[in-house]
């Protein structure tokens, strides 16, 4: 049985006009209408239409994923998809924080560790240091994902403790997966100081 030659990709790491990129673009802005939606909503508040545009922004975050594989990846994908996912999740949490679904302390702790990573992140690729996505930054986002999407969730939004229990197991995700972070720069660091490392989204 012969195997089929391994499929090349399309698009060389320095491609800008992907379809992995068109996706993410259209998820930026089709955030604005969703997260305008649930500010327009109170504490506990069921609509469908929200929940559903939560969907559809969540489904497409593993669409340009797929699609970034199926490809290529490049380097501006790698640049956009984190930025996009954390609009998304800090923009849903806030959102929900301020209409009062969410208690801000969680929020603002999932929101410094992003803040310390993107910072990170920047400086890093002013370096030249590569950053690929780990699994556990995608657990972390997509129970982040998870959390706002049980507020939002019409036979569970106005039952607190649901959505409670997966935000404060989104924090509890978001600080290990940032001690992860620091455990593996410090022992990439340590074996090959000059060489650079992977790091997660």
């Amino acid at each position: 049985m012969t195997r089929s030659p391994l499929r090349s990709p399309r698009f060389g790491p320095d491609a800008i006009r992907t379809p992995a990129n068109v996706v993410t673009i259209v998820r930026l802005l089709f955030t604005i209408p969703v997260l305008m939606m649930i500010l327009d909503g109170h504490p506990g508040s069921e609509s469908w239409t929200t929940f559903t545009g939560w969907l559809v922004l969540w489904v497409t975050d593993w669409l340009d994923g797929w699609l970034a594989r199926r490809d290529g990846t490049t380097r501006s994908g790698a640049f956009l998809d984190p930025l996009a996912d954390k609009v998304l999740v800090l923009g849903g949490l806030i959102t929900l924080a301020v209409r009062g679904d969410f208690a801000w302390i969680p929020v603002a702790v999932i929101g410094a560790r992003e803040l310390c990573i993107s910072i990170y992140r920047s400086r890093a690729a002013r370096r030249g240091i590569t950053m690929p996505a780990r699994m556990l930054g995608k657990w972390k986002a997509n129970v982040q994902f998870l959390a706002v999407a049980l507020a939002l969730f019409p036979p569970t939004a106005g039952t607190a403790w649901v959505a409670d229990t997966a935000l404060w197991v989104a924090v509890a995700m978001t600080v290990v997966s940032g001690i992860d972070l620091i455990v593996m720069s410090t022992r990439a660091a340590a074996a090959s100081p000059s060489a650079p490392h992977p790091l997660e989204s």
